[in-house]
């Protein structure tokens, strides 16, 4: 009877073992599922945006493919999270294990977001360098040599697949289209002071959406007609950014220049000039996508699954945005200020080099916001401190959606956004997180 029990027990302990065993000791698989393998590697992605000073929608591309990458390769270690990928459009379908095989999908994870960042990004290097750290600290927690091997390539073949829906985007049909030149007529966007840059991305509308069924599928209303007279709306939003800028609190300045997020930003000293390098719109909420991870206790497959629907959900709102920066063509208060009221006017914060109409950062902080409360709640409150290293400043909120609220008014405090392009960008990153919710299934 005792060899019999004993043999039960030995077939019970046999079947609960997986397919797909990993590691051999439960110190081993702890230690393995460690999401700060993750963690570590999203921050080396956004410190390289930061450092390449890519474009606010060109940082977004690289998050969205990147994040999606790592999310798609650590979905197998439990298979009720579904594939991303699957239900967005124009992506291959994503490989699979091998079954009955041994892997190790953190490693696979790592190498397939670090094999997209290295493709979409320059400073190869210091990339690679943190690819080999994070690979070579999991492999001496015990991987055999062929387990190792073996989920490295599935990485690979992950990222691959990513990458083929990456060359069919029009990324790179848009690098190679005419220069913008603004039409000049009343009420249209110039190239703002102090520097005059080009255009930004002027013909972003041409990427394809992941989500969106077009560019156009959030269209705002349009803004109020260009008009000078005192009574009219366009009139009453410019006497609101001067009057605005003009009675600024230290509280008001602090946020304005908390959310400026402006990787273009031009610092003059007499004849010299130099760029700070500052985080885009979308590193500011990548990191806060790190701190919700990190402060809910997420494991790593949640938090690849929050950081791959942030970005999605940036990535989409800078196509939608961008969509009606370049239909409206609409004037920055600068600009107008500048040509109809007073020369000597200045913003708190030096305007972005493309049109007014909508707000990016509206729309890209309400549409992440709203992904974000799906999953981590209404009130999940934290203190933002991704600022802390560039500005010494840090804020705290209650929510996701009172941060995205803060984002916004913070243009108007900044003097480089109207009322309109604020609240209207609001409502439409609003209605686009929602619709990204509604078309993925999340875990």
């Amino acid at each position: 009877m005792k060899h019999f029990f004993v043999l039960i027990s030995f077939i019970a302990l046999t079947l609960a073992v997986p397919s797909c065993k990993g590691p051999s000791t439960k110190a081993d698989a702890a230690a393995l599922n460690d999401p700060e393998f993750l963690h570590r590697g999203i921050k080396r992605l956004n410190d390289v945006v930061i450092y390449e000073i890519f474009s606010p929608p060109v940082a977004s591309r690289i998050y969205g493919y990147a994040s999606l990458s790592a999310y798609e390769a650590l979905r197998w270690t439990d298979t009720s999270y579904p594939s991303l990928a699957a239900q967005l459009k124009g992506f291959p379908e994503m490989p699979v294990p091998d079954p009955g095989k041994d892997y190790v999908f953190t490693v696979s994870a790592i190498k397939a977001l670090f094999d997209i960042t290295l493709r979409l990004t320059f400073t190869k290097d210091s990339s690679r360098v943190t690819m080999e750290a994070l690979l070579k600290e999991l492999k001496e927690k015990g991987i055999d040599e062929e387990t190792y091997a073996r989920s490295v390539a599935f990485g690979e073949a992950v990222a691959e697949a990513i990458w083929k829906r990456a060359t069919s985007d029009n990324y790179k049909e848009t690098r190679g289209m005419p220069r913008y030149t603004p039409s000049g007529q009343p009420g249209k966007w110039k190239n703002t002071p102090p520097d005059y840059l080009d255009a930004v991305e002027p013909f972003w509308t041409k990427m394809k959406p992941m989500v969106m069924d077009s560019s156009a599928q959030f269209r705002p209303v349009p803004p109020p007609p260009f008009n000078l007279n005192k009574g009219s709306d366009f009139y009453k939003e410019l006497k609101e950014v001067i009057d605005s800028t003009r009675n600024l609190s230290e509280e008001q300045k602090n946020i304005a220049r908390f959310w400026d997020d402006n990787a273009a930003a031009v610092t003059h000293v007499g004849h010299m000039m130099f760029a700070n390098k500052k985080p885009s719109p979308g590193g500011h909420w990548m990191n806060i996508t790190a701190l919700a991870c990190r402060k809910s206790g997420a494991d790593m497959l949640r938090s690849a699954q929050a950081y791959a629907l942030s970005a999605i959900a940036m990535y989409e709102a800078f196509i939608s945005c961008w969509d009606e920066k370049y239909r409206s063509e609409y004037i920055r208060p600068v600009t107008a200020i500048h040509e109809n009221l007073d020369k000597q006017w200045q913003p708190l914060l030096q305007t972005p080099p493309f049109p007014e109409y909508t707000s990016g950062h509206s729309v890209v902080s309400s549409s992440v916001a709203t992904v974000l409360t799906r999953q981590f709640g209404d009130n999940f409150a934290f203190t933002d401190d991704y600022e802390m290293p560039y500005i010494g400043i840090q804020r705290s909120f209650p929510s996701f959606i009172k941060a995205s609220e803060e984002a916004c008014v913070s243009r108007l405090y900044g003097g480089i956004h109207f009322r309109s392009a604020i609240e209207n960008g609001k409502m439409q990153g609003r209605s686009l997180g929602a619709f990204i919710l509604e078309r993925t299934r999340i875990k």
